[in-house]
């Protein structure tokens, strides 16, 4: 096997950084029958000369991308502030220092009005998640994230915990059958499910919408890859809680975690490519590309994100009803909320497009669920409304640990013995979605204290992932 060639010899022969290094290594994929050192010769000739590659079948993106960047010049972007307001940060000791860079980007827009940075937060592409941002009238399709609207919903059961038990593999054939994961599965004929979402107006705004309305329908009530899941777990309430009208005790809970599946991703994908043309921003902002909100594309963005949003909620509706009649179970209480989504809200005193990427809002009184790991728990929390962190918290514990690191450096062994340990049924998921790829929970919560109050805690017991564990649509 070739070594492949990265971005960082790319740039070591004078590559510009960004899109340019992209096309580079989309080329280097397929060798085109070159070796590794034909390849590096290749790419110094189209750097040298990439006038005279403009009609080579192999290098002509290359080429033209090549000319493309060297005719730029600096009046031809949108200039960032120089000198932008401080975001507020929550556990910023726990947090890496290029999560922290690209907020500092960000806080440079100049739509910016306000920014913080959640406990939970990791580098991402433009926005960091866990970022939160405001901005005055503007809409990042980036800063919401490709899978939009993705959420948290939770049914708390009237099911006590020692029927779980007695129970286990009732569990597990009914999480088995009512759920389905992975990258582009769905369901097909008497299997799909039927929803309002599906009726909705603004499928028909556009013709992408319109072209993504069968998919979305095959992939209602899925869950997809990635990090999502739905599990069984035992939520605590050490106390009763009178807003939810539930006595101390424990109980059964469904957890569930995904978001709008591949309509979600190509709408992102769409608005992103789109921004970023009309939105000329230097290269290190580029992923911050904005449409204006009183722009046709703004508006079309903001309505295929409701919907996006709307569509990963009904996802979770027909999960959680599937269960809930499997089970003939009574739900005491449901509590959702979502994430990679932008909200109109106020803040001091200016009306603001508020962008939570991986980050819950926790407006005062405003329920949310923060999970851990597939072994730590989660958190059913209350909102304190805290305006310096933009009325927002973490929504998970977040990653200390790529994917890539995780599946080199975690065994299945020690992935297998951690979950004996902690007593809790893994069906699917891989090594990028170990536990020890995660931040310690008990450590975020710690440190945003003054953003939530903490209602229950919940266990999990059984976890359902993708069996390829990464992938997503």
């Amino acid at each position: 096997m070739q070594t492949q060639i990265n971005g960082f010899e790319l740039m070591e022969l004078g590559f510009p950084q960004g899109a340019v290094i992209g096309i580079a290594l989309k080329i280097n994929r397929g060798r085109h029958g070159l070796n590794r050192v034909q390849m590096m010769a290749s790419y110094a000739a189209v750097l040298a000369h990439p006038e005279n590659y403009i009609e080579n079948n192999i290098f002509s993106k290359l080429a033209l991308a090549l000319i493309e960047k060297a005719n730029e010049r600096p009046e031809d972007f949108i200039t960032l502030n120089p000198t932008p307001h401080a975001f507020s940060a929550y556990g910023l000791e726990q947090i890496e220092e290029g999560a922290r860079d690209q907020m500092r980007v960000a806080m440079q827009l100049p739509v910016t009005v306000a920014g913080a940075l959640m406990p939970d937060a990791h580098q991402g592409y433009g926005l960091p998640i866990g970022g939160v941002l405001a901005t005055r009238n503007a809409i990042i399709p980036y800063g919401v994230g490709v899978d939009i609207g993705c959420r948290m919903a939770l049914s708390i059961y009237d099911i006590p915990e020692a029927f779980y038990n007695e129970h286990h593999d009732k569990f597990k054939r009914e999480l088995v059958t009512h759920t389905k994961f992975g990258a582009g599965h769905g369901f097909q004929g008497q299997y799909k499910s039927e929803h309002a979402v599906l009726e909705s107006a603004d499928f028909q705004t556009n013709a992408l919408t319109k072209s993504l309305k069968d998919k979305a329908w095959s992939q209602l009530g899925s869950s997809g890859g990635g990090n999502h899941f739905v599990e069984f777990g035992i939520i605590e309430f050490e106390k009763e809680d009178t807003v939810l009208n539930i006595p101390k005790g424990n109980y059964v809970a469904l957890l569930t975690h995904s978001g709008s599946r591949g309509f979600g991703a190509t709408v992102a994908g769409h608005y992103t490519k789109l921004a970023k043309e009309v939105c000329k921003l230097p290269e290190i902002a580029r992923n911050l590309a904005y449409l204006d909100m009183n722009s046709s594309l703004g508006q079309e963005y903001w309505i295929a994100m409701n919907l996006a949003g709307d569509y990963a909620s009904a996802c979770h509706e027909i999960i959680h009803a599937k269960m809930q009649k499997a089970l003939g179970a009574t739900v005491l209480a449901k509590v959702e909320n979502h994430h990679n989504f932008a909200w109109k809200e106020t803040w001091n005193g200016e009306e603001v497009i508020v962008h939570r990427k991986g980050a819950t809002p926790a407006g005062k009184g405003v329920m949310g669920i923060i999970p851990g790991s597939m072994t730590a728990p989660g958190f059913l929390v209350r909102g304190k409304g805290e305006e310096n962190a933009i009325n927002s918290a973490s929504h998970g514990a977040g990653r200390q640990m790529s994917r890539t690191k995780a599946i080199k450096s975690i065994t299945k062994n020690e992935m297998q013995s951690i979950l004996n340990h902690h007593g809790v049924t893994l069906i699917g998921a891989g090594l990028d979605e170990a536990p020890m790829a995660y931040k310690d929970i008990h450590q975020v919560m710690a440190a945003q204290e003054d953003l939530v109050d903490v209602v229950a805690k919940f266990t999990p017991k059984m976890v359902r992932m993708a069996d390829d564990g990464s992938r997503e649509d």
